[in-house]
């Protein structure tokens, strides 16, 4: 087999930069567009504009993403805040709060009908805003050209689009914070009638409207996304990139991208079906409602159907938030095992298992709409049995960390932070996925805890282990490790504290979504239990703001990175340590093993990458390797 790039020195390489030697001397043919050295920006140098707002390049594209979704966290987060203290000081005054609250506080009180906004306005920006586009976009758009070997997305424009869709989303959801009647208030998942009737309560109003047209809006960015990932990862990998060589990365950005556009058209469908009621007088969701003793005219709809649709989405929605998660966490825990990721084949089967039932369980959110029994038995049969695939892939890291060489880096801490919170959350998911323990349990804090740990909390962690460990590829420097193991150990531990506590109030019948519990004499038990919860979830928000400072300070006044800092093997490591737009300053280097040639056997080093031919490493090779080198 004839070589198709040029033959780096594998070991030199690895001694002079911990990678694998130069980048390939840039050639003209590649044209001055995807040439950043000097002398190319004495012909072609872009106006900032272009170059940092309104960027085509996916890698200023995703950090807009990142930054973006960073914004929304910390205002998610302090939502949450909040409503914790209402819930652990309900006889506490908040009057300190009215400066920042204005009319939502009320005699020293929180406004019950605010808390309701503030719950709504959390679960919307932490699953679309925070852990969809904050998470998926930045991660998919900066990884998958660098990872399959392509100078840029298949359409710069249509990803630009996708990010400023996404934005001009976010800037609506944000105005209706500060409207008079307030934002929505019918809960994250909008369930009719609240969300059907302007004249329901304050958030049933202008707030709702704005949320179902910022969801328009979003919906619309992600498709825009979905179309590009799919198409770049089937039609831009290099030579030599068969789908059977790409990273674990890839097959999780590439799956969740066809999830999205699979399912997020139903949304979509559901919102414009919504708009129609709350305007039109149509009856698609609502049937013998009386508002204040007064029949209103809408007849035939039914509110079950809304849950149909919008379940269509929302479950999965679950794994469009966490796949991309599992990818990364894969790709981390080999690096920093010094071991080939365990099962390659098993994991990417797995991948594709948790899509197709992703999209075959959604009615387990609904085992208490009174559906028919037979009916719930079959949806309880398939949610049960996507253990089956979730429980191959916790079983291929726990196999990839056994006697591994390693590394506690802080993107190692939190990538086997999310296996322990995968394992955590999806051990209470099986409890629910049984009907009959569903229907007890439903509207109580056993189900928040549930999903607050294993879609929640764990992709929280894969998104902070990604950025932890490509960091270095963004911005060219390192994030300090000190500060890395303080944020993980008290994110880690704020985790824990707040959300098993959740479990056992749970399983005691404490109901989710109420303002207040002191009207209930069986729940008074639990004062110092909310408490508790309520001072650890403050803690753990506060912890996150070292991430914040470490991320911010390092851009500016980290240690500069080398080009291979973690001694990795796939093709962004290939790049220059701040790639220019097009990735790769000359020819795009070909592939010709997988990525995950960690501590093989009769090699000199403890990693190949991808780029290096079999002909260059005779003394590791296995006999089938050796006769591609032949």
């Amino acid at each position: 087999m004839s070589d198709l790039t040029p033959k780096p020195n594998l070991s030199a390489g690895v001694q002079a930069q911990g990678g694998v030697g130069s980048a390939p001397v840039p050639t003209a043919e590649h044209g001055d567009h995807l040439l950043h050295d000097d002398h190319d920006h004495e012909h072609h140098d872009q106006h900032w504009l272009w170059k940092y707002v309104f960027s085509q390049d996916h890698k200023v594209i995703a950090k807009q993403f990142l930054i973006t979704g960073m914004f929304w966290a910390i205002l998610g987060g302090t939502l949450s805040s909040l409503f914790r203290l209402q819930l652990g000081w309900p006889e506490s005054s908040l009057e300190w709060l009215k400066p920042f609250l204005g009319g939502w506080i009320q005699a020293g009180k929180l406004n019950p009908e605010f808390y309701l906004a503030l719950v709504t306005m959390h679960g919307t920006i932490m699953v679309f805003f925070v852990l969809t586009a904050g998470l998926s976009g930045t991660f998919s758009n900066f990884l998958i050209p660098l990872q399959v070997g392509a100078r840029d997305m298949a359409s710069g424009f249509m990803n630009m689009l996708s990010y400023w869709f996404f934005f001009l989303s976010g800037i609506i959801m944000f105005s209706s914070l500060f409207i008079e009647t307030g934002p929505a208030a019918a809960g994250w998942t909008i369930y009719p009638p609240l969300s059907a009737l302007p004249q329901a309560i304050p958030g049933s109003g202008t707030g709702m409207t704005l949320w179902l047209v910022s969801m328009v809006f979003f919906i619309v960015s992600q498709l825009l996304g979905g179309v590009n990932y799919v198409t770049t990862v089937i039609n831009l990998r290099t030579r030599g990139m068969s789908m059977s060589k790409l990273p674990l990365t890839i097959w999780a950005f590439f799956l969740t991208a066809i999830l999205g556009i699979l399912s997020f058209p139903v949304l979509f469908s559901a919102a414009l079906l919504l708009v129609f009621d709350r305007s039109f007088g149509t009856s698609f969701f609502l049937s013998d409602i009386y508002i204040a003793g007064q029949a209103l005219s809408n007849q035939g709809g039914s509110p079950v159907l809304f849950q149909h649709l919008f379940w269509f989405l929302g479950h999965p929605e679950v794994y469009i938030v966490i796949m991309p998660a599992m990818g990364m966490v894969s790709e981390v825990l080999a690096t920093n095992a010094r071991k080939p990721i365990f099962g390659y084949r098993a994991m990417i089967g797995s991948l594709i298992g948790i899509s197709l039932l992703s999209f075959v369980v959604w009615a387990h959110h609904m085992f208490v709409t009174g559906m028919n029994p037979f009916l719930g038995s079959v949806f309880m049969f398939l949610t049960l049995i996507i253990a089956v695939p979730s429980g191959v892939k916790v079983f291929n890291w726990l196999a990839t960390l056994w006697r591994g060489n390693i590394r506690f880096t802080a993107a190692m801490l939190f990538a086997i932070g999310f296996v322990s919170l995968f394992i955590s959350g999806g051990l209470t998911g099986i409890i629910l996925g049984n009907a009959t323990l569903d229907i007890q349990m439903h509207n109580t804090y056993f189900v928040v805890a549930h999903f607050h740990l294993v879609m929640g909390s764990s992709a929280f962690f894969g998104l902070f282990a990604g950025v932890y460990h490509w960091f270095p590829k963004m911005f060219g420097r390192m994030m300090d490790e000190k500060l890395g193991y303080i944020h993980f150990w008290l994110t880690f531990a704020g985790v824990y504290l707040v959300f098993m506590p959740m479990h056992y109030v749970g399983i005691a019948g404490f109901p989710r979504r109420y303002y207040a519990w002191t009207g209930f004499d069986a729940f008074s038990q639990f004062a110092d239990m909310n408490k508790f919860i309520s001072i650890a979830a403050i803690i753990a928000f506060l912890g996150q703001f070292i991430f914040i400072f470490n991320f911010f300070y390092s851009i500016f006044r980290g240690r500069r990175a080398t080009q291979n800092p973690w001694n990795s093997t796939t093709l962004e490591w290939t790049t220059p340590i701040i790639p220019g737009h097009g990735n790769w300053p000359g020819e795009i280097p070909a592939v010709y093993r997988w990525p995950y040639d960690y501590s093989k056997p009769g090699s000199d080093v403890d990693f190949i990458p991808q780029n290096v031919p079999y002909s260059q490493t005779q003394s590791s090779n296995l006999p089938y390797e050796q006769e591609l080198a032949d």
